[in-house]
């Protein structure tokens, strides 16, 4: 569970990272393989294949209309591949129908998306809780959690504000909390720091960081900045739809 002492509340700091665990010594939270997708008569990804380890960061960067978005989607079970496989903590996402991607999603992914979605009408206490009421956690257990990851992020003192009290990054802060109060063994992050300044984006970056670094979810990050994929572990550069480069 994530700390609630003052001690381990965020403080900007980019920290050193942990190794991630090797592929000898546990399953990958994610595995791609060879998976396709075409729109129409277009592929707009072929052939791509990778593995993603709890505690590993991975970008994926590349030219608009690569395919990053895409295989985001495809990787959260927004979009189906056509081809090959993608599989999630050892569930095959192609065997599943919609109802049984939905509560994939909501068990075991947490999603931080470049323009926040927020609920309006919702605090910032409540936009955090909705997960676990989604998973019909018990109100104590969701009050205890809440209250830890807004205390971690720095917000404690605006769990009452609504989000268009808040500013851009105070929002996207609630949005990564809210991602990750559920315990998701996958973080996919769509450009998280491109609706913000640098100076936000800065620490947007560090939360990111000291976050997976602390809770070992997997995160796989689909950006162009390279501040961005400086953070992750790996690199993957996809360019019409392929890795063309891996660093």
């Amino acid at each position: 569970m994530v700390g609630n002492s003052a001690e381990t509340r965020f403080c900007g700091a980019v920290m050193a990272s942990p190794v991630p665990t090797p592929a000898g010594q546990a399953p990958p939270v994610l595995a791609v393989e060879k998976v396709g997708k075409n729109y129409g008569s277009r592929a707009v990804l072929e052939d791509v294949s990778f593995s993603v380890f709890p505690g590993e960061r991975l970008a994926l960067t590349g030219p608009s209309g690569s395919g990053k978005t895409t295989l985001l989607n495809c990787i959260g079970g927004v979009d189906r591949t056509d081809r090959g496989a993608i599989t999630l903590g050892g569930i095959a996402l192609g065997t599943l129908d919609g109802d049984g991607l939905s509560r994939l999603r909501r068990e075991r992914i947490g999603t931080v998306f470049q323009f926040f979605h927020l609920l309006p009408t919702l605090t910032v206490a409540e936009n955090v809780e909705l997960p676990l009421q989604l998973l019909h956690i018990a109100p104590p257990e969701r009050a205890i959690r809440v209250r830890a990851l807004l205390e971690r992020v720095g917000l404690e003192s605006r769990a009452a504000s609504l989000p268009s009290q808040l500013s851009g990054g105070e929002q996207q802060r609630v949005a990564i909390a809210r991602a990750l109060v559920h315990r998701p063994s996958l973080i996919l992050a769509d450009e998280p720091t491109g609706n913000l300044d640098s100076a936000n984006g800065e620490n947007i970056l560090a939360l990111l960081k000291e976050l997976t670094d602390e809770e070992r979810p997997a995160l796989v990050l689909v950006t162009h900045s390279e501040d961005a994929a400086a953070i992750c572990h790996r690199r993957l550069h996809l360019r019409d739809g392929r890795i063309v480069a891996e660093t």
